[in-house]
């Protein structure tokens, strides 16, 4: 079969439909008037959507003062009638502002009255009156605003290691985004801009220059340049195949004519690809061909990075588990969730968003007639995704549907900006910061990559490995360690080398970032468990080469490396367990699931999960409601108006989690 023959038989296999804008995005409510999908018999179904926003009410229910007034702010359908003036004409309520151009206003008022306020016809939502940042809090949270600061380390803003976005074009007239080395257009409508407007936000939040508001935007890799790989129309859907086309084009020689041609990677130093994007993850990493295109990228030396996805709960609100989208099942991506910082730079309050999608991974193939699950544990780690401002396409579709997304009407075109969260956010905060190890150190390989970003990421108090983790970004002291590592190290090396350069001294294991200190998370995740220990970071480790499958490389069975002996060194601690963080290195807090994975993909666990997907008790759920994905996906999304059949991605209130 000729290669022609060969990858048109692939797209075919593979045409399956990617929501990449709406799968690893979540978008606002369509406003009134807006078209929503058809049910059954045509008749169109009423959504019934909840107007307190999940913040505000996860607010309400932890408060202790149900007196405690806090400032909202109050999004009207039409104009308030006699009984809801009243309510704000009562003493202890403050009609701070008047929005009439947004049919909305701001206003204080006693906790223990939201319900209340929320219950009127006039009332569309109720949300927290959050202070909205620019992205250089992202920057300071993530860490990348302190490696900076430090001697020598100024200059890390990612030059020369440049990041092909696969998503919906980019906006390449605006200026909150990053120089475009290279464009191409892989959907068949022939353009490389942004109708859509999810490409040139996720490229914005990698890359961002300092053209705007002196620098407040940054991206984390300022000079890291973009190359604009379009894979999803001006409706924000793709194909497999469209994407496997432009993965195809990142590997393929400059000139397919001339047998020692430079390859496109090479010539456009594409050192990092960003997928915000995904489909239901069904098929196994083993046989997803998306997997498999991402397996092959990495073993060349590219460090591919992957959202979760936003499924992390059921339409009821409950946690599910085992939703990871394709291709961040993938063991090689580095798959990022979405922390929420709450606005603030410090990393004593930070959380996992509900929305974003845990683990483990519930795709499976099928042995003898039975489903065997990969149960890989994702996400690799989590990144700042909620409520993120960046830039804004012009005349987009995202915000043409909902538009109190756009944050800055008044702005000229190529400087609007516009709010977005998801795991599609945090994915590129993560590819920048990929890009900036790369510059401190161009000779790490992906494996060592991931090692880096897990070792220094800040464990998650309260969360589990399935929804963080190693924990969360770290990028100050994963530079730190980057620049001690050896640039002569290759698949040849011993295991068991030195890793540092010689007379290197480790730095304390903790960083400080908004007054805020922890610890490392000091190990990383292997397929089924973890390792940890020092000599991650002081000796060489087989997994680190090119062509290994870090986290799928080692098996592990009853808190015991099986392997030959080959793969890590003897100072490594190995384990089995799932652990409930306690903000401390990894393995240190509370068991969440105590067994190990067999071979048939079968989980021996406690009781809180179990390898079939289905659930201890009644079949349902298990009393602490946890529940595990079956891998099927059958609840709907919209896009632009079309009910399809995937995963429930759609953030109903429009506000932060």
């Amino acid at each position: 079969m000729n290669s022609r023959k060969r990858y048109s038989h692939i797209a075919r296999l593979t045409a399956f439909l990617l929501l990449a804008a709406l799968s690893t995005t979540l978008l606002a409510s369509l406003p009134a008037g807006a078209q929503r999908p058809a049910g059954r018999g045509g008749k169109t179904p009423k959504a019934k959507l909840d107007k307190v926003s999940p913040m505000l009410r996860e607010r309400v229910h932890r408060s202790r003062a149900r007196t405690e007034t806090v400032p909202v702010i109050l999004q009207l359908q039409e104009a308030p009638t006699g009984r809801l003036n009243a309510l704000l004409s009562r003493n202890g309520v403050r009609v701070r502002a008047e929005f009439e151009s947004f049919d909305a206003m701001a206003v204080e008022l006693p906790l223990n009255t939201i319900e209340e306020l929320a219950s009127f016809e006039e009332v569309r939502v109720v949300t927290p009156d959050q202070e909205v940042r620019l992205l250089g809090f992202v920057e300071g949270t993530t860490g990348a605003r302190d490696m900076r600061a430090r001697s020598g380390n100024s200059g890390f803003k990612g030059r020369d290691m440049n990041i092909a976005i696969l998503d919906s074009g980019v906006d390449q007239e605006h200026h909150g985004v990053g120089g475009i080395t290279f464009q191409k257009d892989f959907t068949g409508e022939n353009i490389t801009g942004d109708p859509y407007g999810h490409g040139t936000h996720v490229a914005s939040l990698a890359t961002a220059t300092d053209h705007i508001s002196n620098g407040a935007y940054n991206g984390i890799a300022p000079e890291a340049k973009i190359v604009n790989l379009r894979v999803l129309n001006s409706q924000g859907i793709g194909h497999s195949s469209n994407v496997l086309r432009a993965l195809q084009w990142i590997l393929a020689p400059v000139d397919p004519n001339k047998p020692l041609s430079e390859k496109n990677h090479q010539k456009y130093k594409i050192r990092v690809v960003n997928l915000s994007l995904g489909a239901p993850a069904l098929d196994s990493y083993k046989i997803d061909p998306l997997c498999l295109a991402v397996r092959k990228l990495v073993d060349a030396g590219i460090v591919v990075v992957a959202a979760a996805g936003n499924d992390g709960t059921d339409a009821s609100g409950l946690k599910y588990y085992g939703r990871i989208h394709s291709p961040g099942n993938e063991p090689s991506a580095i798959t990022v969730g979405a922390s929420n910082t709450f606005n603030t730079e410090s990393r004593d309050d930070d959380v996992i968003t509900t929305y974003s999608s845990r683990g483990p991974t519930r795709s499976y193939q099928t042995v003898n007639g039975l489903r065997v699950y990969d149960h890989v544990i994702k996400p690799d780690l989590v990144a700042p995704g909620n409520k993120l401002v960046a830039a804004k396409s012009v005349n987009n579709a995202i915000v043409g549907q909902n538009s109190s997304l756009d944050v800055t009407p008044n702005s000229n075109s190529n400087h609007k900006m516009m709010l977005m969260s998801g795991t599609s956010m945090a994915t590129p905060i993560v590819a920048g910061a990929v890009s900036v190890l790369l510059q401190a150190n161009p000779r790490l390989t992906p494996n060592m990559v991931k090692m880096l970003l897990q070792y220094t990421a800040q464990p998650l108090n309260g969360f589990n490995t399935y929804e963080q983790g190693a924990g969360q970004l770290n990028i100050d002291g994963a530079v730190q360690l980057a620049k001690l590592i050896r640039t002569d190290l290759n698949n040849k090396t011993k295991l068991g080398t030195p890793l540092l350069i010689s007379g290197s001294v480790l730095p304390t294991p903790n960083t400080t970032i908004g007054g805020h200190t922890f610890q490392w998370a000091q190990g990383v995740l292997q397929h089924y468990g973890y390792i940890a220990g020092s000599d991650l970071i002081t000796k060489y480790q087989r997994i680190y080469n090119l062509g290994e499958s870090f986290g799928a490389g080692i098996t592990i069975s009853n808190g015991i490396m099986v392997s030959d002996g080959i793969m890590v060194s003897d100072g490594i601690t190995v384990s089995d367990g799932i652990m409930v963080s306690d903000g401390l290195p990894m393995g240190s807090g509370n068991l969440f699931i105590n067994g190990i994975m067999v071979a048939d993909g079968i989980m021996v666990s406690d009781g809180l999960a179990l390898g079939d997907g289905i659930m201890v008790s009644d079949g349902i759920m298990v009393s602490d409601g946890i529940m595990v994905s079956d891998g099927i996906w059958s609840l709907s999304v919209l896009v632009n108006g079309n009910n399809t059949r995937s995963m429930p991605v759609i953030d109903d209130d429009g506000d932060e989690d």
